[in-house]
């Protein structure tokens, strides 16, 4: 029996678990709104950001590159202090995540707007001005992505709506990096009006973007019951202390993003400047559009018959191939660039769409060793080092666009600046991917060791005669779980 208002409790009231519960298409394309105005604001930075600094500000690469490695390290940073505050903050009417999107989606996206709009007063004005807004739109943005990406495991318990969630976050996101790609990438060219195109687009994505969070707060209710409704920060580190798996995610995520980013952040120098087909943006744009709803679809089936931490594995390798080819490719090859890009893009939406399920797993994981299910600093550690890896890899794009000599504006490149602008997209995701796939190698929590600590958590439950008991078949280790598969305990 779920309670009619999952909402709202009252003291002493205790609505079971929502076990079972099937989340209606509204509340899922509610929270895939989320992600789509989140991306309004993320992507377009990732995107655009480093352009805009060097080609319309006038900043130089090299300074710029700076600025994305301190800036993002300090978000990373953020995102710890955002989970700390999301553990602590519980709301009877709203919940524990929403209000975060309600009261921080409006400073969020005026920040975007205010970080694109560097004004012209003197090179060390621009650089201060550039390094507060970059950083205030960092904070801004932890504090409300932690409670967003925190948001579908309140949602439902049940693992096959998780992945419609998942897929739905996969799809509200790619939707704004197609738009920006179709839509803007191909107006960046010399000679451009650039500031006129980003102030209007980043202040209309303020409008775009209220809507979709609130539209995301009002269909995406809360319905799981939690023990603990408030983490001390005791419980919060001692959640993450001794957790193996959830260490080792971290570090491959943050490897893998490091060769992401690099990608995202040269990728319009790429095509625009080595291979002098900037159209192909739009393309590509599609690509990974058309390659997020088919692989949303098949991987459900990918992770029954293979498991999340092979088809991890199998998307950073493709990812892995297809840097090699983009870096190998000389300008005369335009095909074959591209051909390389398209390989780039369908590794990285497989691991994305994976790596939200496996750290959902390590949340169970710390939950079975302490009995103290803490999202919001699990979340914030996971969100760190992906920050950290984003960091990274668009501080040495930028470096390896200065280490070549890009000269902004010029109309073609001299062949040691395209050298390094193949190194951004080529060399670095190449290399960061292999070492990503090392380290998932020897990742401890596999599906199967999943499933049994769940069932170990659910008969401590039972055992304790708690109220709220945990359905072994709520792994998140496949979408689909077998019939019995709680039913006896786990073998050793």
């Amino acid at each position: 029996m779920i309670d009619q208002n999952p909402d709202l409790t009252t003291s002493g009231a205790r609505p079971a678990p929502a076990v079972g519960t099937k989340l209606s298409r509204l509340s899922i394309v509610g929270y895939g709104a989320g992600d789509a105005a989140n991306n309004l604001a993320f992507t377009t930075a990732t995107m655009f950001l480093l352009v805009y600094y060097t080609d319309v500000a006038g900043i130089s690469a090299a300074a710029a590159g700076t600025l994305l490695l301190v800036v993002r390290i300090f978000d990373a940073f953020a995102d710890i202090f955002a989970g700390r505050i999301v553990d602590r903050t519980y709301s009877r009417r709203f919940g524990k995540f929403r209000p975060f999107l309600m009261f921080g989606s409006v400073p969020l996206l005026l920040l975007s707007a205010a970080a694109f709009s560097v004004p012209q007063i003197g090179e060390s004005g621009m650089l201060l001005y550039a390094y507060l807004t970059y950083a205030a739109l960092g904070l801004a943005y932890s504090l409300v992505n932690i409670p967003f990406g925190s948001l579908a495991g309140a949602m439902t318990q049940v693992p096959a709506e998780r992945a419609k969630l998942g897929s739905a976050r996969s799809i509200g996101a790619a939707l704004v990096g197609a738009g920006l790609g179709i839509f803007v990438a191909p107006l960046i060219v010399p000679g451009a009006d650039l500031q006129t195109i980003f102030t209007v687009m980043t202040l209309s994505f303020v409008v775009v973007g209220t809507v979709l969070y609130f539209f995301t707060a009002f269909t995406a209710k809360e319905r799981v019951v939690r023990d603990v409704p408030r983490v001390t920060m005791r419980q919060s580190f001692a959640v993450l202390k001794g957790n193996k798996p959830l260490f080792m995610l971290c570090i491959s995520s943050f490897l893998f993003l490091t060769g992401m980013l690099a990608l995202s952040t040269v990728q319009l120098y790429y095509l625009r400047d080595v291979l002098h087909a900037l159209p192909l943006y739009a393309v590509i744009s599609i690509v990974q559009l058309a390659a997020t709803f088919g692989l949303a679809a098949v991987v459900p089936s990918i992770v029954r018959r293979f498991g999340k931490r092979q088809g991890y594995i199998v998307g950073a390798g493709i990812m892995a191939l297809g840097g090699a080819v983009v870096f190998v490719t000389p300008s005369s090859l335009p095909a074959l660039g591209f051909a390389g890009l398209v390989l780039c893009q369908i590794g990285i939406v497989l691991v994305n769409m994976l790596v939200w399920s496996l750290e959902a797993d390590t949340v169970e994981y710390g939950e079975w060793k302490t009995g103290v299910r803490a999202e919001g600093i699990t979340y914030a550690l996971f969100s760190f080092t992906r920050k950290t890896g984003q960091a990274v890899g668009g501080a040495l794009a930028a470096f390896s666009l200065a280490w070549g000599g890009y000269a902004a504006g010029a109309a073609r490149q001299s062949a040691e600046a395209e050298l390094g602008i193949r190194a951004g997209a080529g060399l670095i995701p190449l290399a960061a991917s292999l070492v990503a796939i090392i380290v998932m190698l020897f990742y401890p929590l596999t599906d199967k060791r999943h499933r049994e600590i769940v069932a170990e958590i659910a008969e401590r439950r039972a055992e304790n005669g708690s109220a709220a008991p945990t359905d072994p078949s709520l792994s998140t280790a496949a979408f689909t779980v077998p019939r019995g598969a709680g039913s006896k305990r786990p073998e050793r």
